[in-house]
């Protein structure tokens, strides 16, 4: 069972970052279960950003800081979620029915949609990590990555596939995430969030779960489920958001 867990945890490691890490066997419902360790890799991305916060902040201006920042969160992932939210973007912006959104999201190309949204989300996050305050700004670094990466529990918990099951990553998670699992990333997560952000998390927590309720309903009308795209989607929307509710707060 620690074994499998382990591997688990490897496995949510490969899928969300470009860090080469050992793999056992492969396991077609590796992905699945690993979920539930996604916001452990958030952690971990997490305490990469407050490290670099930490050593250049001293020596650089906030928005030099919070550019490299963002490139490293960029860098780490392989512009996984970035991906998702461009072709996102393009797909329910450009699309009129549930066909040609998931023809569009398929198309490689990046949209006129999806160019702003991707610039967009770029901007607000360097504007808003060079705008938390100082004896925060750690904090929100750490529990961004965590909260993001755990609104893919409950969308692969609650949603079904918008594509045929073997169709992409994002097809072999969505309404495969059992209860137990789902449990127990959430209980990760808060036990990593509630005692970095305290009294503070409250804002952050709601707003995840807000937008990830927002998000899923409309993925639920537009295209009958939930494609990986999506999934990376809502977290690059929650990701800003806990930055907003620290400059906020």
């Amino acid at each position: 069972m620690i074994r499998r867990a382990w591997f688990d945890v490897l496995a949510a490691v490969q899928f969300l970052t470009r860090l080469r890490v050992p793999v056992g066997p492969y396991d077609p419902g590796a992905l699945a279960r690993a979920v539930k360790f996604f916001p452990i890799v958030g952690l971990l991305i997490g305490l990469g950003s407050a490290l670099l916060y930490f050593l250049l902040n001293p020596h650089l201006h906030a928005t030099v800081v919070a550019f490299v920042i963002v490139g490293y969160l960029v860098s780490i992932t392989g512009c996984l979620h970035e991906d998702g939210l461009a072709d996102a973007a393009d797909g329910f912006g450009g699309g009129w029915d549930r066909e040609r959104v998931l023809a569009i999201m398929r198309d490689s190309r990046i949209g006129t949609y999806g160019a702003v949204a991707l610039i967009l989300s770029l901007l607000a996050r360097v504007v808003l990590i060079a705008s938390l305050p100082k004896m925060r700004a750690e904090a929100y670094l750490i529990a961004a990555p965590v909260l993001c990466r755990w609104t893919a529990l409950p969308l692969s918990f609650y949603l079904p596939s918008a594509r045929d099951v073997s169709d992409g990553q994002g097809a072999r998670i969505a309404n495969f995430t059992s209860l137990t699992s789902l449990m127990i990333g959430s209980a990760l997560t808060l036990a990593i969030v509630l005692p970095i952000l305290r009294f503070r998390a409250v804002g952050p927590i709601m707003a995840s779960i807000v937008i990830t309720l927002v998000t899923a309903l409309y993925y639920k009308r537009r295209i009958g489920g939930i494609t990986g795209d999506c999934f990376g989607a809502t977290n690059q929307l929650t990701e800003v958001a806990v930055y907003l509710c620290g400059v906020w707060g």
